[in-house]
């Protein structure tokens, strides 16, 4: 009997509004996780765009698709895909400004030590080298180099990390026809009006401008920002966070490409917000981040159009959005995912990895009928922490500025930022030291990066780098230096490695 009831109590149906990146994202993966023991139906309208600049990602998107089994050069030669080593950051501390955010490791730790306190002490000595002399992947990027590598020969320095550029519609498409397999319904239509549980006020259903009423035990919200079911049906409310990240507003546009084909992220800082470049194989998206307080519509289009390396492909077109996230990421039977739960900005491109993360906490805390109150408290408040973390290392990108040639950056570098980022930048001035916390999804070497990228200088390094004298240093750092160039030396151009193993078919 216990039995029976239990299956009668497992959730049937998975309803899930809206396509795009997210709503492919999420059937992808529950359907996979999930095989036959829930219904799966997605509703999406051809009538309704999708935002698409999620178009650069971090590593950790090849955890979602080795999940599901993707052949990755097959997957990048669908979405006209090219490989990311990092983000290059340009006229943000101070114009003319130039440094990279190199995914993976940098040098070679030495003892209990990082090898990063090793390299401030030989700046305290005089040494002029650059941090980024010492990773791999930033030597690959300089270099427009790429080749998949774990480790560098018999040494201790950490290979090549990457992660991917790709067009987010194609992206959805692919994983549409992934999800067709599975057995995934997809209906087409626009929703009109959601209905309600008068006991509970947990969602019902939903009712399509055809007629159509579709039913169902869990539903997940991605339907962009306007957040149809999570805030349009529950009113779940929002926290904005604009007075920390005061962009607002984009304007995005394709353009042609132009050699060589980088290997990295571009994100350049304008006189109220940023530019990104992200290479594809067949053009190069863009788009100009800023603050409609500081910045009109015009001329950020002006400023866009004027900085692109090709002709555009298209009308520029113009985004809303507000920096933030949902009170609720979860609320009754609903869950939502992508823009209907929160946004930030594409900076650090963590918006699929949003994604990633909460479809990873939903089947990890997948619900039966009744739906427990405390489970869904805790998929909130780690979601909730996880949104936070990636705040924080947004913010420490425009505070930690010494710009003062606008009004956009003297609000940026004075205005007031959370405890938690001001206590990792005044630890690391002070003393060098960074500390992850909680599994945060960027490390150490992350903030490392950012911090002396952004000019933030630490008046001293840990005493036990001290046990090397100069000689054992200046050896250790070169030897360092000379496994890098080498082995970045040896790696192919990014472009000759799509070609011969990823090259889209109309190329």
């Amino acid at each position: 009997m216990n039995n029976k009831n239990n299956q009668l109590q497992r959730i049937q149906k998975i309803v899930i509004v809206g396509g795009g990146t997210a709503g492919w994202m999420a059937a992808a993966m529950l359907a996979r996780a999930m095989g036959q023991l829930v219904k799966i139906q997605l509703i999406e309208s051809d009538d309704i765009g999708t935002i698409g600049v999620g178009e650069a990602t971090i590593p950790q998107i090849k955890l979602f698709n080795n999940a599901l089994g993707l052949e990755e050069n097959d997957f990048l030669r669908n979405t006209q895909g090219t490989l990311k080593l990092g983000i290059q950051f340009n006229n943000w501390a101070r114009q003319g400004d130039s440094y990279m955010h190199a995914f993976g490791g940098i040098g070679i730790d030495a003892g209990m030590l990082d090898f990063y306190q090793y390299w401030l002490k030989s700046l305290h000595a005089g040494n002029t080298s650059s941090l980024w002399d010492y990773s791999l992947n930033a030597a690959a990027a300089k270099n427009n180099r790429f080749e998949k590598m774990e480790v560098v020969g018999d040494t201790r320095l950490p290979g090549i990390r990457y992660a991917y550029h790709f067009d987010a519609s194609l992206f959805a498409k692919y994983l549409r026809s992934y999800c067709e397999k599975l057995s995934v319904t997809r209906t087409e239509g626009k929703i009109i009006d959601v209905k309600l549980r008068e006991h509970d006020g947990f969602i019902e259903s939903v009712a399509l401008e055809n007629g159509e009423i579709i039913g169902g035990d869990l539903f997940i919200d991605c339907s962009g920002f306007r957040g149809l079911l999570i805030e349009g049906a529950l009113k779940t409310g929002y926290d904005d966070w604009s007075h920390w990240l005061p962009c607002d507003s984009a304007v995005a546009v394709p353009c042609a490409s132009a050699a060589p084909l980088l290997p990295y992220t571009k994100a350049t800082a304008h006189g109220a917000g940023w530019q990104w470049r992200i290479p594809l194989q067949y053009r190069t998206g863009n788009g100009h981040v800023y603050s409609s307080r500081f910045m009109s519509v015009d001329e950020a289009t002006a400023i866009l159009l004027k900085n692109l390396d090709g002709e555009p492909l298209a009308d520029s077109r113009p985004i809303k959005f507000t920096t933030g996230m949902r009170k609720k990421f979860w609320n009754k039977n609903c869950v939502a995912l992508g823009l209907a739960s929160g946004f930030m900005e594409p900076l650090e491109s963590t918006s699929i990895h949003l994604v990633q993360f909460a479809l990873g906490k939903l089947i990890d805390m997948f619900p039966r009928q009744n739906f427990t109150q405390i489970d869904i408290d805790e998929y909130n408040r780690q979601l909730k922490t996880e949104t936070e973390y990636i705040r924080d290392f947004l913010i420490l990108h425009y505070h930690a500025t010494e710009r003062t040639d606008t009004p956009f950056w003297n609000y940026c570098r004075t205005m007031s930022v959370p405890e938690s980022v001001t206590r990792k930048m005044q630890l690391f001035k002070a003393s060098g030291r960074i500390y992850r916390e909680a599994n945060e999804l960027f490390t150490e070497v992350g903030w490392l990066q950012v911090m002396l990228g952004q000019r933030i200088a630490p008046e001293a390094y840990h005493s036990l780098a001290d046990a090397l004298t100069p000689e054992q240093l200046n050896e250790y750092l070169s030897n360092v230096k000379t496994i890098v160039n080498k082995a970045a030396g040896m790696l192919p151009q990014h472009s000759e490695y799509i070609l011969k193993n990823c090259a889209a078919k109309n190329l």
